[in-house]
């Protein structure tokens, strides 16, 4: 253990064990049946890994690799299934729900009324549909004014929840998170449209599968990573599984939501990082990251992806909360928070209402926004940043800050994430936050203790102006008149 471990290690293996005792949620997966190899226009190249004889020298530690930011750790989480405006659309100073917004039930029907945004906190809520075509559905060429009517005619309950929200009587934490760090509110999904294409622009800048959101049964060894690309490069990477199970891979006969995992991490569908030990060692259970934590082995990159603790409805938000704090915490309570970054976002809409038209930068999106913060030494405090990002962002982070080259046409030319960080400050220490958002009642004292104070302070301050004038007076030359400073 290095010198940089404390005391902390217990208290960061208790965390470990009660995230990991969340119940499993998985979600269900898409199977394809064919699939063409990757267009030449998304910039994909056949990756070229390094010789394994060399991998035990290829990773030097972290902190040693020089860097363009004081960030030497970067943390991406993805969660699941919530719009912007389904988090944070009440927030204030962010670009939340217009004014007036009713969207209508029925496009054909224009006297069948319209649902207005409403707090859905403490409801049993369903799985709304996201797949691509409920985005176009909703998207309406930019009119943004089918997030109800999509469901019309399937389910009234569907399209009522649709424009449902929640607020910090629901998610204090996060928003405890928004007041003391970052939240971006022009961070968009990649692809327009659910879990497979989203994940893969996250890991490859890349959608993965060209021909539907959806899993390959043949694999991905002909879509390049960030990982790829990091472990050319000698830079240290994991990808931390909650509830992993090695044997849940594309080669595996699976059923159901057991393949839910493979859209979590997207590395289990590539025989490379399955076969090579340097690689799939690389791959681990959530439980490692908090032992790494505690002996100051956290690799540069990592990623991190959960299971139970996803926040994928009908699943509890309340748990996710859980989840995302007992991971900043680990990193607060240890000395790597100094030069750490922890960043989470979701890896779609989930069928939720979100006001703002998603620019549209390819025939794969972007889809709608997503909530997405973040946390370091070096973030802006109660900052908003406004500028247009997407998951290929956190890519293009990676590649600006360890100096390694793009690995696809998107992350090449998306916006850096360099706005949230104020490096020209000396790094904060850590603020604990709970997921309490209560003002902390003033503790006042009693009158009679008030008017004694105020009688001794009164009596102090004139003992202080006399004696001040009997000194200016002994103290100004003979002739002159000692004048009060003006501004």
């Amino acid at each position: 253990m290095s010198g940089r471990a404390t005391v902390s290690t217990i208290w960061i293996v208790l965390a470990a064990v009660a995230v990991t005792s969340v119940a499993v949620f998985a979600a269900p997966v898409n199977a394809a049946s064919s699939h063409e190899a990757p267009s030449a226009a998304l910039g994909v190249t056949t990756p070229m890994l390094p010789a394994q004889d060399d991998a035990d020298d290829r990773y030097p530690p972290a902190d040693d690799l020089e860097t363009a930011t004081p960030i030497k750790h970067f943390i991406s989480v993805m969660q699941e299934n919530h719009s912007f405006d389904n988090y944070f659309g009440t927030y204030p100073g962010a670009d939340g729900h217009p004014e007036g917004a009713c969207l209508p039930t029925s496009l054909e029907d224009p006297f069948a009324g319209c649902i207005e945004p409403h707090h859905v906190g403490g409801q049993a809520i369903l799985d709304l549909g996201h797949s691509d075509d409920v985005f176009r559905e909703q998207y309406r060429d930019g009119r943004m004014d089918g997030f109800v009517s999509v469901f019309h005619g399937q389910s009234a309950r569907a399209g009522e929840q649709a424009m449902g929200y929640y607020d910090d009587r629901d998610l204090p934490f996060y928003w405890n998170v928004a007041d003391n760090y970052v939240l971006f509110d022009r961070f968009f999904t990649s692809a327009a449209g659910g879990s497979v294409r989203n994940h893969f622009y996250w890991i490859a800048g890349h959608p993965g599968n060209t021909e539907g959101d959806s899993l390959r049964p043949e694999g991905f060894d002909d879509v390049p990573t960030i990982f790829d690309s990091l472990h050319a490069n000698g830079v240290s990477w994991k990808y931390y599984i909650q509830n992993y199970d090695p044997e849940i891979t594309f080669r595996a006969d699976l059923e159901g939501s057991q393949a839910a995992q493979l859209v979590w991490a997207p590395v289990l569908n590539y025989n490379r990082f399955l076969d090579n030990p340097e690689l799939n060692s690389r791959i681990v259970p959530l439980e490692q990251f908090f032992e790494d934590i505690a002996n100051d082995d956290l690799p540069a990159v990592s990623y991190i992806v959960p299971s139970g603790a996803s926040e994928h409805p009908p699943g509890s938000i309340q748990a996710g909360e859980r989840f995302i704090r007992s991971l900043i915490t680990s990193i607060m309570r240890n000395p790597a928070w100094l030069d750490t970054a922890f960043m989470w976002t979701y890896d779609d809409w989930g069928g939720w209402y979100d006001h703002v038209a998603p620019p549209q930068v390819d025939e794969y999106g972007y889809g709608f926004r997503a909530p997405t913060l973040l946390v370091s030494s070096y973030a802006k405090k109660g900052h908003i940043e406004s500028t247009t990002l997407d998951f290929t962002s956190m890519m293009k982070f990676i590649e600006y800050n360890w100096d390694i080259p793009p690995v696809a046409e998107r992350d090449a030319a998306a916006n850096n994430i360099l706005g949230a960080f104020d490096f020209d400050a000396p790094a904060r220490e850590p603020i604990i936050l709970t997921r309490a958002r209560v003002e902390v009642p003033v503790q006042r004292p009693r009158t009679s203790a008030v008017y004694t104070a105020y009688g001794t302070a009164t009596a102090a301050a004139v003992l202080l102006m006399l004696f001040a004038h009997l000194r200016s007076r002994r103290d100004a030359p003979s002739g002159y008149v000692t004048a009060r400073r003006t501004p």
